[in-house]
């Protein structure tokens, strides 16, 4: 069946399909700014795009995936002369760093990663089409987009263009710094931004003198390289829906006039955190740095931010991270049992091959079904858990295609099995106060367990428990 999900034009959820004339569905999803690490708020949004890329893939669409690296812009340049780097240096070392995280935590290689450095010659092209036909217009040496050309300005967020007084608020209802430069009283965006002192040696040559690219002509000159005049989706946080997404729209529509940017439009919720928004100031804009240093492994981290749906906002906890982990050792243990009544082992537990929408599902059909739904992964979830939590026998043949369902399932969620754990070798003493402090808890003797976790915290251990057992983690 196919996958069925929200679009944010339209306010409908409607099958993706590959269109008639096209081969590929192509896929283009706003990447990082890299000039630091991407925290996890960045990464709910890439993990559930990779969600839908493997929901695609297993639908049997053969999917051309492309995710841009944003490697200038205000803040890349600042940081990168805060830390005396050549641009492409500094920015090199972050996008390095986001593909280590990406990959610990799962994520497919989008099929093309294009950088907005790369692509200059491309940018200024488009700009020169939108000054060309009148969309544009130049002021002192920078390049601004006239939104009063495009009548439907604002299409996409609802917002209505001719009422804009500013571009200095997203859609998120956040300040909008991403371009700090962008004229905020006037609602016009910047195409091209005349070269500064405060820039250094970072700056392009164009028709209007040196400077370098606005934010948002980069992702439209990009698809257009990558996926053409119109292609089938697009996706970002919900916070890019106004103004990246809608100036997109009105660029890339206004300089090639050819309306039906894309598709589809794939906008997931924002992230909080304990229950605040996510700030610099409140010190919660954790990188999976962070939570590793914690005890947490990626792939719980992967678990914890797809366990929500994805048009609704995650409160994203410690106590649900400490759930994904007692989820992923559910489902390990109910693997085992599935593989040993298949009669296989967990070598055999292998990821399926994509594009076989005829190979098995067993008792996880159902657990598909839900996930093709808008991206309902909680739905999914729970069918999954509800076969594992089933007491009906299986013959050997049964064990088989359940296996392959699982596996199948588990595949298009990006969630792996069967990984080594990382855990700190807790010395001999602490691991005997662990132990007897459990026993005591298992014992309801909870005055001894109180002491014995003071003791613990005093030689710099905490005891973390879970439903079937408990973790010693340093600090």
């Amino acid at each position: 069946m196919p996958v069925f999900l929200h679009d944010t034009m339209s306010r409908e959820t409607r099958p993706l399909l590959l269109r008639p004339d096209s081969r590929v569905f192509g896929m283009y999803c706003c990447g990082p700014t890299v000039y630091g690490p991407a925290h996890i708020g960045n990464f709910r949004t890439f993990i559930l795009q990779d969600v839908l890329r493997r929901a695609l893939e297993t639908d049997g669409l053969p999917v051309k995936h492309v995710r841009n690296i944003t490697d200038v812009d205000d803040k890349t340049i600042k940081g990168s002369i805060a830390a005396g780097l050549p641009l492409t240096e500094f920015t090199r070392g972050w996008t390095n760093k986001f593909h280590h995280d990406c990959a610990a935590l799962g994520l497919l290689r989008p099929h093309v990663e294009p950088s907005a450095v790369a692509h200059i010659p491309q940018q200024v092209e488009m700009i020169r089409s939108l000054v060309d036909r009148g969309h544009a217009y130049v002021s002192a040496g920078s390049v601004y987009f006239k939104v009063c050309t495009c009548p439907d300005y604002g299409k996409l967020s609802r917002i209505d263009g001719s009422q804009l007084r500013s571009q200095s608020t997203n859609s998120a209802g956040e300040a909008n710094d991403a371009d700090e430069y962008d004229r905020e009283s006037i609602r016009d965006f910047a195409l091209w931004k005349a070269w500064s002192p405060e820039d250094g040696a970072n700056r392009w040559a164009s028709p209007w003198g040196e400077g370098r690219p606005g934010w948002h002509i980069e992702c439209s000159a990009m698809s257009l390289a990558h996926l053409g005049v119109t292609f089938d989706l697009h996706g970002g946080g919900v916070d890019l829906c106004f103004p990246h997404h809608e100036n997109e729209i009105a660029q890339s529509e206004c300089a090639t006039g050819v309306k039906g940017f894309a598709g589809h439009w794939f906008h997931s919720a924002h992230l909080m955190v304990e229950g605040d928004k996510m700030s610099k100031s409140k010190g919660n804009l954790y990188t999976l740095d962070q939570l590793v240093e914690k005890g947490f492994t990626p792939m719980e981290v992967r678990y914890a931010l797809i366990a929500g749906h994805y048009r609704t906002p995650l409160n994203f906890t410690f106590e649900g991270l400490e759930n994904a982990r007692s989820a992923i050792g559910k489902l390990e243990r109910f693997a085992d049992r599935l593989l040993q009544a298949a009669g296989f082992t967990r070598t055999d537990f292998v990821p399926p091959k994509v594009q076989e929408p005829t190979a098995a599902w067993g008792r996880f059909a159902p657990a598909w079904e839900a996930l093709c739904q808008d991206l309902n992964v909680p739905g999914c979830l729970g069918q999954i858990f509800s076969v594992a939590g089933s007491k009906d026998e299986v013959t050997p043949a049964q064990a088989r295609q359940d296996v392959c369902g699982l596996a199948r399932i588990l595949w298009t969620l990006g969630l792996t099995l069967f990984q080594e754990r990382k855990a700190e070798e807790a010395p001999p003493a602490v691991a005997e106060l662990g132990a007897r402090r459990w026993a005591a808890k298992q014992a309801k003797d909870f005055a001894t367990a109180d002491r014995l976790r003071q003791e613990l915290a005093a030689l710099g251990w905490t005891m973390v428990d879970r439903k079937d057992g408990y973790d010693l983690k340093k600090g």
